[in-house]
């Protein structure tokens, strides 16, 4: 449960790297169409093999990396050949009907060059945000942080609970009952609870004071292993608890979390590098002069 130690609300790293892939490919797209030889403008190095040429335009191993992320899920279970095949027939779809585009001058349309101009900015930003999240994760940083999340959570106690969940208080008393007569508190879960949860006979598994609800953390944690609560009230409805153990919280391995780590960090750089550049920057909201005028 360490998820939420490096989970803080920042700008999604996977979004800048699928628009990357997308605005990259219809850059390929543009230029397609200004080059005889090849598909891109990049000089190709030589493992940057030609797998393909269509009408005179050279498709390389890059472009298919650049298509695959460009389609992402879809191709994901792909067989490696098909895949080849496909992601080869997308790109030589892009580059005929660009060039058949080019032949109507469909690039000096306005809307075109403002999308374009967008797309482009956009690109750059992805990879900006890139640089700065580069800069900022180190094997230093990336222990530090860890270090500094295993010292908040030493000590913290977490609950093993279950619990089922009815609409009224009059239903959790007759559960209540029942578990008091010997019913199975995991069976009766199955059967009585409107959580999704009831299908794994309430289990909760581990968690924190912080990570449920006030009303019920605050029953949960003052139980001991093996008791049942009273009726408890929450936003959700009425619950039945009972508590499987406590213990005091275990910091995961360093191994087991880095990724959470690099990501935490990632987004964490790149949120305060635009945050610095909100603060200096001079932005004017023209289509409320009149309301800035008057402040």
């Amino acid at each position: 449960m360490i998820s939420r130690e490096f989970s803080p609300r920042s700008v999604p790293a996977r979004r800048f790297a699928a628009l990357a892939a997308t605005a990259a490919v219809l850059m390929l797209a543009v230029f397609s169409g200004c080059s005889k030889n090849s598909s891109s403008e990049v000089s190709a190095s030589p493992a940057d093999a030609v797998v393909a040429r269509v009408n005179g335009v050279d498709i390389r191993e890059g472009d298919l990396a650049l298509a695959e992320e460009d389609l992402g899920a879809e191709m994901a279970n792909a067989p490696p050949e098909a895949k080849r095949d496909h992601l080869i027939s997308y790109l030589a779809d892009i580059i005929m009907v660009t060039q058949a585009a080019d032949k109507k001058n469909i690039a000096d349309n306005p809307d075109f060059k403002r999308r374009l101009a967008f797309l482009r900015n956009k690109l750059l930003m992805g990879f900006e945000l890139q640089e700065e999240a580069k800069a900022a994760v180190s094997d230093e940083a990336m222990h530090q942080t860890y270090e500094e999340a295993v010292q908040s959570m030493r000590g913290q106690e977490e609950v093993h609970a279950r619990h089922i969940l009815v609409e009224s208080e009059d239903e959790a008393k007759a559960v209540l009952e029942q578990l008091k007569a010997g019913s199975d508190f995991a069976a009766l879960a199955k059967e009585k609870s409107k959580d999704p949860g009831g299908s794994d006979g309430g289990d909760l598994g581990y968690f924190t004071k912080d990570q449920m609800v006030p009303e019920f953390a605050e029953v949960a944690f003052k139980m001991y292993p093996g008791q049942l609560s009273n009726p408890v009230k929450t936003q959700f409805g009425w619950h039945i608890i009972k508590i499987e153990d406590k213990r005091t919280k275990q910091a995961p391995e360093f191994n087991r979390v880095k990724d959470q780590i690099e990501t935490f960090l990632t987004r964490k750089a790149q949120t305060e590098f635009i945050s610095k550049l909100r603060k200096s920057a001079k932005i004017e909201r023209l289509d409320k002069a009149g309301e800035q005028s008057k402040n």
